[in-house]
């Protein structure tokens, strides 16, 4: 139509004017007629494409997957390890190959989130501000279910301390804040952690009278979360689900004590391997380390 005479002007009828009496975008035409120019299924993308062309860099990508320790890592972090690899590419480039390969991790869509019930954010800046401790469960196949507690640094997401136990009592949740106080703190003695705050959602072991002595004696600060709301914790939840997809949901149990040390195995290789976008995709390990010698300079 843009192409044919007017009779009144003896003009060609602009695109713009065609367009607007069919009611159809210009981009829309430009578009139709690039698939019309290409070969039938022949897809391009956009300049430069970087050091490698899409099926080598695939195969990149897949060992990248396969030498990670974790299941769940999404393409922002495969990114970043291409980047520690020395393969610079786009974010948006590994998530369309990825994609198109079906190599992203499957996760279920939630649903639509509801009014927030509280304002601010539980991250905090410095390392051994806020710990979170939460506990989920396991199954051996000789002993029954178990009870896992752990705690997490609200900073670095470091995992500090995990235990696993035949029964979820009080005293075995007190057993990760135990460890994590004799590494970071020095020493369990009295107010020995100090200025440190513990996130803890209102289970019947948090809130027992022998497990909020323990943090008064130790000097920890007790912080529960809003009821009914596990957004409040989310540190701790967070690292539960990764501890499940990369450990409890992929291997099987025969004793307890084969699982506290599977449990122990797995914090140290989270805390030297998982990476976080929010650091600049450092591990856990290294943002403390960053830190603490931060620490005589400031001084």
């Amino acid at each position: 139509m843009s192409r044919t005479t007017s009779p009144s002007t003896q003009k060609p009828y602009s695109l713009v004017r065609v367009c607007r009496v069919w009611r159809l975008g210009r981009s829309t035409v430009y578009w139709q007629g690039l698939l019309k120019a290409e070969p039938a299924g022949a897809t391009t993308r956009p300049e430069p494409r970087g050091p490698c062309a899409d099926h080598d860099l695939v195969q990149h990508l897949k060992a990248i997957l396969a030498e990670t320790p974790f299941h769940g890592e999404g393409y922002r972090k495969v990114w970043a390890r291409l980047r520690y690899a020395g393969l610079r590419t786009s974010k948006r480039r590994v998530l369309r190959l990825l994609r198109e390969h079906q190599l992203l991790a499957p996760h279920r869509r939630g649903c639509s989130p509801g009014p927030q019930v509280h304002d601010g954010s539980i991250i905090t800046s410095r390392v051994n501000d806020m710990w979170g401790t939460d506990m989920t469960t396991a199954f051996t196949t000789e002993e029954g279910q178990a009870a896992i507690f752990f705690a997490v640094d609200h900073c670095s997401l470091e995992c500090v301390g995990i235990h696993a136990a035949k029964r979820g009592t009080r005293f075995e949740a007190l057993e990760p804040l135990k460890q994590g106080v004799r590494e970071y703190f020095g020493a369990f003695a009295p107010q020995a952690a100090r200025g440190l705050t513990l996130r803890h959602d209102h289970g019947s072991q948090y809130m027992s009278h022998d497990f909020q002595e323990e943090l008064a004696f130790l000097g920890i600060k007790s912080s529960p979360a809003f009821v009914l709301a596990p957004e409040g914790n989310g540190c701790a939840e967070r690292f539960v689900r990764i501890l499940k997809e990369n450990l409890l949901w992929v291997r099987t149990f025969r004793t307890l004590e084969e699982l506290r040390q599977a449990l122990l195995e797995f914090k140290r290789t989270y805390n030297e391997n998982w990476i976080i976008q929010r650091h600049g995709y450092q591990t856990p390990a290294q943002v403390r380390w960053q830190q603490l010698q931060a620490l005589p300079l400031a001084a």
